[in-house]
């Protein structure tokens, strides 16, 4: 089952204040800065991608739009990521039992090749600007994040891809291959599995921990398939707009996708773990209720004058 609530995106110049949902920081930009990649916080650099992909995360466990910050520590929840950003991955990991890892460094993890005995631990797995950049064919990417994940575990993904007729897959006899600089350019060198060699020129790379070579585009209706194809039970397209979060999607490609492996149902121990979380609050609030109570009194008993006695 596929969902796209995808909103109107209009155009124009009117500021647009928010509230930071990764470090709760109150911002006013113009609509023109939140573009996908572009850094609109002015506290922790956030993106309208980072934003989008964690208010995503909200909605797919806890149902509602919190703050990272606001989030309920459920320690029983095991989360996965897969090159996560140190903007938001430690703050993950103060929430639930959640790691965060690395295709190139340590802690090492390799979705083409992930161990068998991580196979159905996750409840949700983190994916950001990462499965463009897996060695073709990318199918088994989609496969082993299926296999990662609990029965009603979730994947939360973004991906660039495009709105055309068919996908772009870069270098598609892919075996044995490296970069090398020639001419004063990186050029790819490849030998295809016939023993066949291949040059390629005019390579795109993609910043972020590091030069991440783009592998491919894919279109949107391709990776609706591939998702499908691996399993998934639910896809659902968040692209609505969210404005008190400064989560405006500029465009009606590359938006954030929720891949469901089953019906989400909250476990037991999740569940205690909320609702001690909220018993704690409660009582918190209660007693700064107490302390605020008793400072008004002394207040109002030291105005009346030390004549004045309590009946």
């Amino acid at each position: 089952m596929i969902d796209d609530p995808r909103a109107s995106r209009p155009e124009d110049d009117r500021p647009c204040g928010f509230t930071c949902n990764l470090c709760d920081s109150r911002n006013q930009v113009p609509m023109a800065q939140l573009g996908r990649e572009i850094a609109s916080c002015s506290s922790c650099g956030s993106t309208v991608r980072i934003r989008s992909l964690l208010r995503m995360l909200s909605l797919e466990l806890f149902g509602t739009n919190l703050t990272v910050p606001a989030f309920p520590c459920v320690k029983s929840l095991r989360g996965l990521g897969i090159s996560d950003i140190p903007q938001y991955a430690p703050l993950l990991a103060g929430k639930f039992d959640y790691r965060n890892t690395f295709y190139d460094h340590a802690p090492q993890f390799d979705i083409m090749n992930p161990p068998e005995n991580e196979f159905g631990t996750y409840d949700f797995v983190i994916s950001s600007e990462v499965f463009e950049h897996v060695s073709p064919p990318v199918q088994p990417a989609f496969s082993n994040a299926f296999r990662l994940l609990k029965p009603n575990g979730v994947l939360l993904l973004t991906i660039p891809y495009w709105l055309g007729d068919r996908s772009l897959e870069h270098f598609p006899d892919l075996y044995e291959y490296g970069t090398a600089h020639l001419g004063g350019a990186t050029v790819l060198v490849n030998r295809t599995r016939e023993g066949v060699l291949q040059i390629y020129e005019n390579l795109v790379f993609h910043l972020g921990s590091g030069a991440a070579l783009e592998m491919r585009v894919v279109n949107e209706k391709d990776l609706m398939m591939m998702l499908a194809s691996a399993g998934f039970y639910e896809i659902h397209l968040h692209g609505e707009n969210y404005e008190p979060y400064g989560v405006r999607h500029a465009e009606n490609w590359s938006l954030p996708i929720a891949a469901r492996r089953g019906t989400f149902a909250l476990g037991k121990e999740s569940a205690r773990e909320i609702l001690d979380e909220l018993a704690g609050l409660r009582s918190e609030v209660a007693q700064l209720k107490a302390q605020l109570q008793a400072q008004e009194s002394a207040k109002q008993d030291a105005a009346r004058g030390p004549w004045w006695k309590p009946k």
